[in-house]
């Protein structure tokens, strides 16, 4: 009779498939495969490990969308699962022998960290609206990146064909798209004139009080060229087409804002995090998704989430040389960008955090750093928010013992 031990099962995830890899407490490989990214082939797994063991601990390498079926199935049928970063599998890959990477030692190398190591991060299932926000924040990054490819495009080309016109707009507008979208070479906007090229903005919804004044900057720029450079045609009609999808795409992102602000606005959270100076609903959707929607339960202690993003330094001590500190290396960098931009956004206004960012620059510690310790202290500030269940305020609060969140 075979005798039924504790098992440890790395899963290296795929996007079709993954790869499944089983060891015992001896570290002997029980038996890998590839595993179907399918429900029927992760529960058919599942059996099979639980036939073979008395304690199961499964680890990913991934908790991103490929995972999300992986995981789902795995939570919902009571299994333990850690997260082994991608960083320490291709640190603990060297322990093995072979310089090969198969998808096969991956999954080894996965179960044995977990094998050896009891400090991995449990893997939960984020609740519908976080799992929602996740994926409406991850489309907008898309969107974003979309809009930033698109307005150099346009910007290029239209450089070459038009360089006076190119330099006169900021094309992250809606109304200089208006204008490109159906003038956008010398020859037009003169044949136009000021009073035609303001009309055809006030019929296509351009900002009305920057009309007149655009009209103006446009024919001044056409007047400087009255040569047609090769190939000015195809280019001005690629940037009409550029123009137009851009403006779609900005009614998409606005649209899209929306939907997020009010998404985020359902979370019990959401007005303790958004009075927080410098954080927005899109900062404050930022900060749920990567704390997993509850942070006071996920990090227990501030120092912990400011370590998690990545704004507490690490030393690298040697020898006779002590208190020599780095940023870490590894961190969150959406998380710390949201308290970045946070305390970026917070001191452009009277308050709190200008007064503590501008005590930061008369200790003589230059703009970039003044804000990182703006951003530390920002953390501290929403953790005592969310653990007070109050939201910001520039008095005291009245309660005995409870410290001010500025």
């Amino acid at each position: 009779m075979v005798r039924r031990q504790r098992l440890w099962i790395g899963i290296d995830v795929g996007k079709a498939n993954h790869h499944v890899c089983v060891v015992d407490e001896n570290a002997k490989v029980c038996w890998s495969g590839k595993l179907a990214n399918d429900q029927r082939a992760i529960e058919a797994v599942i059996d099979r490990a639980r036939n073979t063991g008395i304690e199961l601990r499964w680890a990913i390498d991934l908790t991103s969308p490929f995972a999300a079926l992986l995981i789902t199935v795995l939570l919902s049928a009571g299994e333990s699962v850690v997260y082994v970063p991608g960083r320490m599998v291709a640190t603990m890959t060297g322990v093995f022998r072979g310089e090969g990477k198969t998808d096969a030692k991956d999954a080894r190398v996965i179960a044995d960290t977990a094998r050896m190591r009891n400090d991995l991060t449990p893997v939960t299932a984020p609740d519908e609206l976080i799992a929602e926000l996740t994926q409406l924040a991850s489309y907008r990054a898309d969107l974003m990146a979309d809009w930033v490819r698109g307005v150099n495009q346009l910007r290029a080309k239209l450089a070459s064909i038009f360089p006076a016109l190119e330099a006169a707009f900021d094309y992250s507008a809606r109304s200089p798209l208006i204008l490109v979208a159906g003038l956008c070479t010398p020859a037009e906007i003169r044949d136009a004139g000021i009073s035609g090229v303001a009309t055809y903005l006030t019929e296509n919804d351009a900002w009305r009080k920057g009309i007149a004044t655009m009209a103006t900057a446009g024919v001044a720029a056409a007047e400087t060229q009255d040569i047609a450079v090769p190939g000015e045609a195809t280019t001005a009609t690629l940037i009409k087409r550029l123009a137009a999808k851009l403006l779609d795409l900005d009614r998409e992102i606005k649209d899209l804002d929306k939907h997020i602000a009010t998404r985020f606005r359902t979370h019990p959270q959401a007005a303790i995090i958004e009075s927080l100076p410098g954080m927005g609903p899109h900062l404050g959707t930022d900060f749920l998704v990567s704390t997993g929607g509850d942070a006071l339960a996920e990090f227990t202690t501030p120092g912990r989430l400011a370590s998690y993003a990545g704004l507490v330094p690490v030393p690298r001590d040697s020898g006779r040389i002590s208190g020599n500190l780095h940023r870490p290396e590894r961190y969150n960098r959406r998380l710390r960008r949201v308290f970045f931009m946070a305390a970026l956004s917070s001191i452009r206004n009277e308050g709190p955090s200008r007064t503590f960012y501008q005590r930061k620059r008369t200790e003589r510690l230059i703009h970039t750093q003044a804000l990182l310790a703006l951003a530390r202290r920002l953390v501290d500030v929403l953790w005592a928010l969310l653990r007070d269940n109050r939201a910001f305020d520039t008095k005291p609060p009245s309660v005995t013992g409870v410290p001010a969140a500025a």
